[in-house]
């Protein structure tokens, strides 16, 4: 990338994260809302479509002082760079006053670390003269230290599960999206499903009792945040309908070729209901699930 010292400020840190998970941090609103100003200044507003055009919309709290920092995405490319800009808002509408582009670039650095750039490009160097007199290096240096030690926090509450699949992702999404199929497949082997209320979509949730081998129920209800047609579903879970929350759980859906990587995340409230979860085997049970949905599509 071609840097213009008159007018851009840079900063580059090697952050001891993975690069996907750092992406992660910056494109969901509840991540994002833990480390993007430094503290004691929060985010107490974030509203976020991922998309080129979409908003970028966010207010802070600056010793009681309300700040609202509306934009749009002008390139993301997953797990690799973020372009976000105040020029405009949303539906291209020019802002009267913009102040900046910030660039935000992940690279792999070995060993589950990355090479963490941030580029904040001005519209003249009377402007970057400025942010860098407010406290750049100071400011954005806070915040990838903020984030680097809250994405340390969500590692240690994650739970990772991956199948590849012998079936195009388009085959899979079908299977997941359709309400009258996803509870034929969903859960461990000897489970089945009995659905309350079923409504597949970004806002939409699925509540249902989850049956066990020996008849046990286990309330289940999934509330849906994201719903990215054929690539990925984010969603949060309760323990029981309206009940307290226990995880934040998102699944994606990745082509390779006609077979497709099927990941499964889970982000526990707290490492205890990670620590719970592993023990009573989530993560076999889940390798079992995502079998269930390969058998379901025809694949053996």
């Amino acid at each position: 990338m071609n840097l213009d010292p008159e007018t851009d400020l840079v900063l580059t840190r090697t952050v001891n994260a993975p690069r996907q998970l750092l992406f992660e941090c910056w494109t969901t609103p509840r991540h994002l809302t833990e480390f993007f100003v430094p503290k004691p200044h929060k985010v107490v507003s974030c509203d976020l479509d991922v998309r080129v055009g979409g908003r970028c919309n966010t207010t802070f709290d600056v010793d009681g002082t309300l700040m609202d920092n509306n934009g749009v995405y002008l390139e993301v490319i997953p797990n690799e760079k973020l372009v976000f800009t105040d020029t405009y808002t949303e539906g291209w509408k020019p802002a009267p006053e913009p102040f900046m582009t910030a660039i935000i670039r992940f690279e792999d650095a070995g060993d589950g670390r990355t090479t963490y750039t941030a580029i904040a490009r001005h519209r003249n160097p009377e402007t970057r003269q400025q942010h860098e007199a407010m406290g750049f290096h100071e400011g954005w240096g806070i915040v990838v230290t903020q984030l680097e030690k809250y994405a340390q926090t969500v590692m240690a509450r994650t739970m990772t599960i991956e199948r590849i699949i012998d079936a195009p992702a388009a085959v899979l999404w079908q299977a997941w999206s359709d309400p009258a199929t996803l509870p034929q497949w969903w859960g461990p082997d000897g489970f089945s499903c009995r659905t309350k209320r079923i409504d597949l979509r970004a806002g939409g949730e699925w509540v249902f009792d989850m049956i066990g081998p020996d008849g046990t129920e286990f309330p289940n209800h999934h509330r849906i945040t994201r719903w990215d047609a054929a690539s990925r579903i984010d969603y949060t879970l309760l323990w029981g309908e309206d009940g307290p929350r226990h995880a934040d759980a998102s699944v994606t859906l990745d082509d390779i070729g006609n077979r497709t990587r099927v990941t499964l995340r889970m982000t526990f409230v707290d490492p205890g209901e990670f620590e719970q979860a592993k023990g009573f085997g989530a993560v076999e049970l889940g390798q079992q699930t995502l079998g269930k949905l390969a058998r379901f599509v025809g694949v053996t």
